[in-house]
């Protein structure tokens, strides 16, 4: 293990050390703009995340709820690059020393070249990448890459996954394992359900890796539930939303490091 992949690694491990959850924030690059973009990421991690997951806006985002394809339009109009996305991954992890992945569909990464992208997040100080639509079996030439420079390749996992489909897409994997709690769209959510626990229970054992639960988490409540069961809670919706509502950018960072700080309080109460 080589990189800033031992740094996510080690984070995870000393969060469990600790007896609680990691947690673990998601927020699009360019969002406002790419200058705030970078000081939202920067406050969450400051505000007691301990690994955020810079998203690369998506034209057609098939994944993301409403809340976040109104801040990756907002991005994509400001002209949001590549080259973008990697400053605010170098930025946040110069700023933070805390590990910094990239969120990305396979499409953006594919047409820029995976030789050139993988060097370029790992000379940025990139933990790794979240592939959430790129198939296991089709993920061959991406993970010859990630693994010549050190990145994580993290896979994406369903409730409507079979257990036989599970242990290939762990094997293939990296870092952790993201679970996704419920079918659909990523959001916020009143509950986040037995449903995420039990994938949870079939994913861990196929693995050791971590397994971080992902869409619907929006408050300490619902953090601290999925702490008690799941090694790491990322939430993104409610981030986004928080920069959303804010009335100008400085509201929107302080907003953004609060709920950072609630969400860590969270985590903490594991049963």
């Amino acid at each position: 293990m080589s990189g800033n992949v031992r740094l996510l690694s080690d984070t995870l491990a000393a969060a469990r050390a600790e007896d609680r959850a990691a947690l673990i924030a998601y927020l699009p690059a360019g969002f406002p703009t790419v200058d705030g973009g970078i000081e939202a990421v920067k406050a969450v991690l400051d505000g007691g995340a301990d690994v955020v997951e810079v998203g690369l806006p998506h034209s057609d985002p098939v994944l993301d709820g409403p809340v976040i394809q109104t801040a990756d339009d907002i991005a994509l109009r400001g002209g949001l690059r590549i080259a973008d996305v990697m400053r605010t991954v170098r930025e946040a992890f110069e700023a933070t020393g805390k590990p910094v992945l990239v969120m990305t569909y396979w499409n953006p990464v594919d047409r820029y070249g995976v030789e050139r992208f993988t060097a370029e997040l790992a000379e940025a100080g990139g933990a790794g990448c979240i592939l959430p639509d790129l198939p296991v079996q089709e993920s061959g030439l991406w993970r010859e890459h990630a693994e010549k420079h050190g990145l994580a390749t993290v896979f994406v996992v369903a409730p409507s996954s079979r257990d036989e489909r599970l242990a290939t897409i762990t094997a293939a994997g990296s870092g952790f394992v993201y679970a996704a709690s419920l079918m659909g769209v990523t959001g916020t959510r009143e509950s986040v359900g037995e449903q995420a626990a039990d994938l949870v229970r079939r994913t861990r054992a196929t693995t050791d890796l971590p397994v971080c639960v992902g869409l619907g988490v929006s408050n300490a409540e619902q953090a601290a539930e999925v702490a008690s069961f799941a090694d790491g809670v990322i939430v993104g919706s409610a981030f986004v939303k928080r920069l959303l509502d804010a009335d100008d950018q400085a509201a929107g960072v302080a907003a953004v490091r609060e709920l950072a700080g609630e969400l860590a309080r969270g985590v903490k109460r594991v049963s």
